[in-house]
């Protein structure tokens, strides 16, 4: 089972250093996310999502693919490959993975214009070397929410909201 884990930043680029450094991580093992988003609220209060894998993107490849293939049997492939791209990005545009946007979206409501926050959700998790890891974001945020156990959660926000 995932834990959901919310981190807020008084500035936008603290978020997007706080996921550069948890997507490092990752590839060192440190951490399996199975979502990490980025939110962000601009000057005129709308907020807005930094999706980790651009969906519409992956949709586009896919169904490209499988039209080209479907495109093969039908004697016309570019055809094919065209509407399946297509029809893959639009698929792929109205796809929901990991976190619920509407929740992200909820959540950001709240907060300040300018303002930012990571969405993480975690598999599994190293918790030592992953907060060693995190030292420069150490007094920098401040804990929204969090599936975790109390004692795992007091600990994160003891080392992220301390000062010291």
């Amino acid at each position: 089972m995932s834990d959901l884990i919310v981190v807020s930043f008084p500035e936008e680029h603290l978020a997007f250093e706080l996921r550069a450094e948890l997507a490092k991580m990752q590839k060192a093992y440190l951490i399996d996310m199975e979502d990490v988003v980025v939110v962000t609220k601009d000057e005129k209060g709308k907020a807005k999502l930094h999706q980790a894998v651009n969906l519409s993107a992956v949709g586009a490849v896919g169904g490209g693919f499988w039209g080209m293939l479907i495109g093969l049997i039908f004697l016309n492939p570019l055809l094919g490959a065209a509407v399946g791209a297509g029809a893959g990005a639009i698929s792929g545009r109205f796809t929901d993975i990991g976190i619920n946007d509407d929740f992200m979206r909820g959540l950001a409501e709240n907060f300040q214009p300018g303002c930012s926050a990571v969405f993480i959700l975690v598999r599994k998790v190293t918790a030592d070397k992953v907060l060693d890891g995190l030292s420069a974001f150490k007094g920098k945020g401040k804990v929204l929410q969090t599936s975790l156990e109390k004692d795992q959660e007091e600990s994160l926000k003891a080392f992220l909201e301390s000062t010291s």
